[in-house]
């Protein structure tokens, strides 16, 4: 039998000019070019296939994107101290491979994710966004009152059903865990949404800041967000933020074998809401398996059901 070797790769990409991580045909994506590239510098025909923590949407960005590959341990060893810099040689300038090394086999890079820790970006200067951010900032035309957007995502954090801010999929949960949702500014004009969860369904990272957008400006209430919520449907009140705002920040994972097999059991079970609902504890048939498992996609909105954005 021919010896395997896995691999993380640690992955950064411009999202504009891509329609998203996942390969499809005809289309130019992040996940056809990368796995093209691996081809050509291990040699290997077919091409490895990549497993991501977030298949992000087309339009959304990433700087700490990690995804897994298993390819023959005798390809990677006749290379493996250059094969960042030949990738690098042979990708577009949009996309790069930053960090490969070898992983234990209980290393899945979607289902052995803690978290997944994504940023948006907006600007509310009544002229516009800068021409050299136009490509990762939204322009938001009206000033945005930070306190009241704080006050509106303190609501939301925590496990609940998040089926009111996600495309639903079918047989896909959309039980969450939301640990942190706060907006801060970078510049005068630069608001920068903080957002992470456990994992992300479809378009919830998108729909979460759309509808913080609208408390910030004045045309909804503090609490309309969290009354949205309760009611566990979706709302055609909520505005989906545009795609290339967003970025892929960040994906946490255990630090030791072990806890790597455990988690990635734990994520793939079906999560379910106690009868009693309160603040969204879980039952024991808890995990994720949402966005990207992993971030927002199109399986997790801007990532995978165990990750998209």
């Amino acid at each position: 039998m021919t010896a395997l070797v896995r691999l993380r790769l640690d992955i950064s990409y411009d999202g504009s000019d891509f329609a998203g991580w996942a390969r499809q045909p005809g289309q130019r994506t992040v996940q056809g070019v990368i796995e093209d590239a691996l081809a050509r510098v291990l040699r290997l025909d077919p091409a490895p296939v990549l497993t991501v923590a977030g298949r992000t949407d087309a339009g959304v960005h990433a700087r700490g994107q990690v995804a897994h590959v298993v390819v023959p341990s005798a390809a990677y060893s006749a290379i493996n101290g250059t094969l960042p810099r030949r990738l690098a040689g042979v990708l577009p300038p949009d996309v790069r491979v930053r960090r490969i090394a070898p992983a234990p086999d209980s290393f899945d890079a979607r289902f052995s994710a803690l978290s997944r820790r994504y940023e948006y970006r907006v600007c509310d200067d009544p002229v516009g966004v800068d021409p050299l951010r136009r490509r990762d900032v939204l322009w938001h035309p009206r000033p945005l009152d930070l306190d009241r957007m704080n006050a509106a995502a303190a609501a939301l954090v925590g496990e609940h059903d998040f089926a009111a801010y996600c495309r639903r999929r079918e047989g896909a949960t959309t039980i969450r865990r939301l640990l942190r949702y706060e907006w801060t500014r970078e510049e005068p004009h630069l608001a920068v949404a903080t957002v992470e969860a456990d994992a992300f369904c479809h378009s919830m990272v998108r729909a979460l800041v759309g509808a913080l957008l609208m408390v910030g400006d004045g045309r909804r209430d503090i609490d309309w967000p969290a009354k949205v919520l309760a009611a566990g449907v979706r709302d055609s009140a909520v505005n989906v933020a545009p795609a290339h705002g967003l970025s892929l920040e960040e994906i946490r994972y255990p630090d030791d074998e072990a806890a790597l097999a455990r988690r990635a059991q734990e994520t793939r079970r079906v999560r379910t809401l106690n009868a009693t609902g309160g603040n969204g504890a879980a039952s024991a048939n808890g995990g994720a398996t949402g966005d990207g498992g992993s971030g927002e996609t199109a399986d997790a909105d801007e990532s995978s059901s165990a990750g998209v954005s």
